[in-house]
């Protein structure tokens, strides 16, 4: 059987049964899938001001949208999907890892030396190459995750289920009342004024940054922009954490528990897959849609946007990230044509693909570079997504067949454990 890489980016092995195969082709192809949906849900992120991620207005030019359509349909298939795929899948990422730690008498030492490496990684991304970065917020509750690994599988699924519950509780808790007190007559009522005023400071706070933004960024001074960076947003990453803990660490919870139930290697009744699957695609993609259309009638104002985005859809992304982990473990082993196996590369390379990516849309978008900030619509921003992803489905299948690492996950690798590997084959 030929050679394939193990998850996040450990030693290249040979499966040894048709289940080990399926496991790891599987977990290939969604991560695959993953990262390149990432790019699709920050491509605006990266080419618009950050607001204009949520709120269309704080585009620099027509978004190009009409009747805001495209925004609805980001809402429904993509925002916070891959995201959840890829908290996923990173649980189940280091209970494979340490599986193979495991059987060679190492510990959970070994997995966290490799978090706090993967946590250099995400601040050297947040703070020099783009905010948007996800890694910071995995590294350091995945250090919380590791110490739940010795639990049962039974156990991580409840504790993951109720952990995300209580956590799309306190989102839905923080954002859409705001909706109500700042852009709603409810919130003229005396007793929400100081509410409703801190609403107004945070909207024109967040709205000044990306001015201040901008002109860095269109002007190319890298090194104003980092400045900024770390003056104005030295602590994002721990809010961020704080805000996002109950929906990432709960979602690595259950790709933890699913993968040892058997979600990713034909462990379960591939019937019941099939049925739920394809149910919580629909459930919560329907749900997507009425929240959508409700953001739509409210005229896509900025707490609106916030609340149906941060708020409303946080469960029903739940069901609709379940459906898909369970139909991608499917249909991503049968993938074994030209497109499918170069996905699947992609997904072997995803921490390269991630971050090159920032990397690459930073020669796109600064003013040092194309200068393209700014300057594009919603669909011609999705035209960069789609030259993208061409670009990672070419390098990424011929690196790998001639070397057994993508580059940074051969670092990332030799910096966990304290000596260089070979990289060529």
């Amino acid at each position: 059987m030929a050679t394939t890489a193990n998850v996040e980016g450990d030693q290249p092995i040979a499966p040894n049964s048709a289940k080990e195969g399926t496991r790891l082709s599987s977990l290939d192809f969604i991560r695959g899938i993953a990262v390149m949906g990432i790019l699709a849900a920050n491509i605006v992120a990266f080419g618009q001001p950050f607001s204009a991620y949520m709120f269309p207005e704080s585009f620099l030019v027509p978004p190009g949208d009409p009747g805001g359509w495209l925004w609805i349909t980001q809402l429904v298939l993509v925002d916070g999907k891959m995201r959840g795929l890829f908290s996923l899948l990173f649980g189940a990422g280091m209970y494979l890892f340490m599986e193979k730690a495991w059987e060679k008498g190492l510990d959970r030492r070994l997995q966290f030396k490799r978090l706090c490496w993967l946590l250099v990684f995400g601040l050297i991304h947040f703070y020099l190459i783009w905010r948007g970065d996800i890694l910071t917020y995995y590294a350091i509750v995945g250090m919380v995750a590791l110490l739940c690994l010795r639990w049962s599988a039974k156990t991580q699924l409840v504790v993951g289920l109720l952990g995300y519950l209580v956590g799309a509780i306190m989102l839905a808790g923080m954002m859409v009342p705001m909706y109500f007190v700042a852009e709603t007559p409810f919130g003229e009522q005396p007793a929400f004024a100081e509410m409703r005023e801190n609403a107004e400071e945070q909207k024109a706070h967040a709205l000044d940054d990306d001015k201040v933004d901008t002109g860095l960024k269109t002007a190319g001074n890298y090194g104003g922009l980092i400045a900024h960076r770390f003056d104005t947003h030295l602590e994002d990453p721990l809010v961020g954490i704080v805000m996002f803990f109950f929906e990432t660490f709960p979602l690595m919870l259950l790709g933890i528990a699913l993968y040892r139930f058997g979600l990713f290697s034909g462990g379960m009744d591939p019937g019941r897959m099939r049925l739920w699957g394809w149910i919580g695609v629909l459930a919560g993609g329907l749900c997507h849609l009425a929240i959508g259309l409700w953001v739509k009638a409210a005229g896509f104002s900025y707490w609106s946007t916030l609340a149906g985005m941060m708020g409303m859809t946080v469960l029903p992304r739940l069901a609709m990230v379940l459906g898909l982990a369970a139909l991608f473990s499917l249909y991503g082993p049968r993938a074994t044509g030209w497109l499918g196996q170069r996905v699947s590369a992609a997904g072997r390379s995803a921490f390269t693909n991630y971050l090159g990516t920032s990397i690459v849309m930073m020669f796109v978008f600064h003013g040092w570079a194309l200068g393209l900030f700014g300057q594009l619509n919603r669909p011609q921003l999705y035209l960069v997504v789609l030259l993208a992803w061409v670009l990672m489905l070419l390098w990424s299948k011929p690196w790998l067949e001639r070397f057994r690492y993508g580059p940074l996950e051969w670092l990332w690798r030799c910096l966990t454990y304290g000596r260089v590997f070979a990289l060529r084959r």
